[in-house]
């Protein structure tokens, strides 16, 4: 089957129409339904089915949605060793990502690939764990994070590498008295005022473990995305908050102190789909954040 066949489908199962699909890869829906209706008759057995306004695909179909990704690294890995032999990587990189994940490690990533021909677009997304999987399909690396596990939800397919671990720590006002203390359990703060993330934000994972360790509810002042005005608020008094402690500037106007007894980190991790994975000018970025995430805490890589 032409390898274009299994990429239409691989596509029609992140963005779910031909239309999106037909929308992001510059073509006409026509033509890629004449695509599709060849790749059915090469298959000889339905390869999509339709779901509302869009479709999905079948057993079948998704069978050779993942063949896409592997046939797709295959070539890459090819290509990128007659890349290596030729001599330094070439090449545009488009990165995107949570804000606070590029703040982080893309300036000493930057750094690291000065000198490089190498060049990187960034495209900064602040989203629900669950969305940022989905934006591999428009991007060669995503940097993402999850406070469950080393892979986001929806990262299964993906290609995936941790870049650093960050501890979540509350942030408290300067004059409130737990400022003073060098840790927090969770009785400490459930009776305190909350400066909280919307619902489905990783963030709000480590609340509800607050929540289910002490049996009762945490009043939530208000739902912030941006840490920015989160740490505005916290310097202003208006109640405690989650921030990242290597992401996060204090400037003096709050306090960071460790929360201990339920699990409070998250890991940030960079997820690239496999064939974009195998490109060296993408290994090499996925590379330098890797080695930025490890100079924040101090980590040693071989």
């Amino acid at each position: 089957m032409d390898i274009r066949h299994l990429e239409l489908l691989r596509d029609l199962r992140e963005r779910g129409s031909l239309a999106a699909v037909a929308a992001a890869t510059h073509r006409t829906p026509s033509a890629l339904s004449q695509q599709l209706r060849t790749a059915q008759r090469a298959a000889g057995t339905p390869l999509v089915e339709a779901r509302g306004r869009g479709l999905r695909l079948t057993e079948a179909g998704e069978l050779l949605a993942d063949g896409a990704d592997e046939v797709g690294a295959a070539l890459t890995r090819v290509a990128a060793r007659l890349e290596e032999h030729r001599g330094d990587p070439v090449g545009t990189v488009r990165v995107a990502g949570l804000p606070s994940g590029l703040t982080a490690l893309l300036p000493g990533a930057l750094t690291l690939l000065a000198g490089s021909r190498v060049s990187v677009e960034i495209d900064d997304l602040d989203l629900a764990e669950t969305d940022y999987a989905r934006a591999a399909a428009d991007a060669d690396i995503v940097i993402a994070h999850s406070l469950t596990s080393e892979v986001p939800v929806g990262g299964e397919r993906l290609s995936s590498t941790v870049l650093v671990r960050e501890p979540l720590d509350v942030a408290v006002p300067p004059d409130h008295p737990l400022a003073r203390r060098s840790s927090l359990h969770p009785g400490d703060v459930v009776d305190e005022p909350w400066i909280s993330v919307p619902e489905g934000y990783p963030f709000d994972t480590v609340l509800q473990r607050i929540e289910a360790e002490c049996g009762r509810a945490l009043r939530r002042r208000l739902r912030v995305r941006d840490n920015q005005l989160v740490a505005a608020l916290v310097a202003a008094g208006e109640g405690l908050a989650l921030l990242p402690r290597y992401t996060t500037r204090t400037a003096d106007e709050f306090a960071l102190v460790p929360l201990v007894d339920v699990p409070a980190a998250r890991w940030i991790v960079a997820l690239s789909r496999p064939d974009r994975a195998e490109r060296v000018a993408v290994r090499l970025v996925t590379a330098r954040l890797r080695a930025a995430g490890a100079a924040l805490t101090g980590e040693r890589i071989p």
